[in-house]
């Protein structure tokens, strides 16, 4: 069976991956915070965020980076050829708001062969962007990739 994805043989440094935007809505916080516990009233207290800097409720950082992995999947680029996500570095930069729309953007930025020809480990820069190209988060992702023989 052939599969989407690419292999660690086809990802050149450099090379920029981005994904379809989506939209956070409040479903999305209220389900998150359900599946979570985290009712912080940051998330899903109106008038307490009122009096918070932002001013108004915000998604959690965490749901916004499981977004960000689903984007990654959407892509169709780890389809059929990922052995491991082995790390990922997450750095929150901007508070995500109910309305905002975001996508990602994944870049890769290092390769090294393993000691087994049939994988190779591909380190990627990651950035979430919002509506207006703000990086909401960027980190970096290291993943465990087939490769072609």
């Amino acid at each position: 069976m052939t599969s989407r994805g690419l292999t660690y043989d086809e990802f050149e440094i450099g090379n920029i991956y981005p994904s379809q935007a989506r939209t956070v809505t409040e479903a999305d916080i209220v389900n998150f915070a359900g599946l979570s516990g985290d009712f912080n009233p940051l998330h899903t207290d109106a008038e307490f965020a009122k009096s918070m800097p932002v001013g108004e409720r915000i998604a959690h950082g965490v749901l916004i980076l499981a977004m960000a992995t689903g984007m990654a999947n959407w892509m169709g680029i780890f389809e059929g050829t990922t052995i491991a996500l082995m790390e990922q570095v997450t750095r929150y930069k901007g508070a995500v708001k109910f309305g905002d729309t975001i996508h990602l953007e994944m870049e890769v930025s290092e390769k090294k062969p393993t000691s087994k020809a049939d994988r190779g480990v591909v380190k990627f820069a990651v950035r979430v962007k919002n509506q207006s190209a703000a990086i909401v988060i960027d980190g970096e992702w290291t993943l465990l990739m087939k490769t072609k023989s």
